[in-house]
């Protein structure tokens, strides 16, 4: 039977149901058999077919010439647009524009890289202050990058191709009367810190260094120093140290049950400065949990969990004042929560973070109303400025990465043939 003098819907009918064979094989190439199928649409002037004859035509086009059901559809619509049925390569044309290009996905690993990846609303802001804030050119489309789209550039290829335990404390003595059971009150006054103690693990008899972590409640100023031991000979001058380094003045000091806090010459040293002295109370986990949530994005992320020596606390300690301080509190944006009403539960309030509260801490106590007043004296706002301006934001998190690398480099290289064998280092690692 010739394929040619198939003209009437019966005959198509007949070949479907198999009543007829057809001994057809259109050409192999998808030109010549898009051809075939304009010269059927043509001779059954597929136009006016009804409906129930269109889409028998289609199955006898799907089974002659090897075209999916979709391309089918679209060389007909070509066909009905009186355009040629050629095959189109490249994007449709209604593909979406692509807004950002492989050298701003390189821009943006790097950036990720030297800051250890923040949440998404944190990291835009980096992006934005380092178009707007440091005039740097690379960031000219990054600047507009949502928090939602960028976890769909972490996931790209492009992206990829270019790109980390709280410790427990011991409770205070029995019948100690050292600070008042309660949580601090800031009232948006800054000056009121959480405290707590990070240990870097120990190997065997050998104890690690500690982490002393202090975070202010209302702009999340942020102060790490390091002791070799939790001994009061060593706790006392770091502390003493810790609250200067705070550019306001301390009115409250909240922490722990641990009793490197919970002593009497922490309470005399506190009381010397008319500092208030709270404590955590029993089954109130959330009264340290800004301190808490501190150590693991922030000291347990630059530090890991690894046994580093305590003989190492005055170059981690340094490293703290010197670089990571500075980095914490003038170039890392931090999240802050803004209180609105609550339309499940008339009367009450819930916690939300906008875009626009992402901001850094200095940022965040120059929006305070009258910030002047909490200064100590000889520091005004202008000089934190202009000592956070002094370098951009990439650059203080690459001068702080490179240092840390340069330091736990030292520290593996020292501690490194103490253990007996591979697998012990690593299971130390990640204790």
């Amino acid at each position: 039977m010739n394929e040619s003098k198939v003209r009437a819907m019966d005959q198509v009918r007949a070949i479907l149901d198999g009543t007829y064979t057809l001994d057809f094989v259109p050409a192999s190439s998808s030109k010549e058999r898009g051809e075939w199928v304009a010269s059927v649409l043509l001779r059954f002037n597929y136009r006016r077919l009804k409906r129930s004859n269109r889409g028998l035509l289609l199955s006898y086009l799907r089974r002659f010439s090897g075209f999916s059901r979709a391309h089918l559809t679209r060389l007909v619509q070509r066909w009905m647009n009186q355009l040629k049925l050629i095959r189109v390569k490249g994007a449709p044309a209604n593909a979406f524009a692509r807004r950002y290009t492989d050298g701003d996905l390189q821009t943006l690993a790097e950036v990720e890289h030297e800051y250890g990846r923040l949440s998404g609303p944190a990291m835009v802001v980096v992006l934005r202050r380092m178009y707007q804030f440091y005039n740097d050119e690379r960031f000219v489309r990054l600047q507009h990058l949502s928090p939602s789209h960028l976890y769909n550039l972490r996931r790209s290829a492009a992206y990829r191709a270019h790109h980390t335990v709280y410790t427990k404390t011991r409770s205070d003595p029995k019948g100690a009367a050292i600070a008042a059971r309660r949580a601090p009150v800031p009232e948006d006054r800054p000056g009121f810190i959480r405290i707590d103690s990070v240990h870097q693990g120990n190997f065997r008899d050998n104890r690690g260094l500690y982490h002393i972590n202090a975070v202010d409640c209302v702009t999340q100023w942020e102060v790490v120093a390091t002791v070799p031991t939790l001994a009061r000979e060593h706790m006392l001058p770091v502390l003493r140290a810790m609250l200067e380094q705070f550019p306001f003045t301390i009115l409250g000091f909240h922490s722990d049950g641990g009793t490197e806090y919970i002593n009497y010459e922490v309470a005399a040293m506190l009381e010397k400065d008319r500092i208030a002295f709270t404590r955590s109370r029993p089954r109130r986990c959330n009264d340290n949990a800004l301190a808490e949530a501190k150590n693991g994005v922030v000291v347990r992320r630059q530090f890991g969990h690894a046994y580093v020596p305590a003989g190492r606390a005055e170059q981690f300690n340094a490293f703290c004042t010197e670089l990571l301080n500075p980095f914490l509190n003038f170039h890392r944006p931090c999240l802050f929560g803004t209180e609105v009403p609550d339309p499940r539960k008339p009367g009450r309030l819930r916690r939300i973070h906008r875009q626009q509260d992402v901001m850094t801490p200095l940022e965040k106590l120059n929006s305070l109303p009258d910030a002047g007043r909490f200064l100590r004296n000889g520091i005004t706002l202008e000089t934190l400025l202009k000592r956070a301006r002094s370098q951009t934001d990439l650059e203080a998190a690459r001068e702080v990465r490179q240092a840390r690398e340069l330091l736990m480099g030292e520290v593996a290289a020292e501690t490194c043939p103490v253990y007996s064998d591979i697998w012990s280092f690593a299971r130390a690692c990640t204790a």
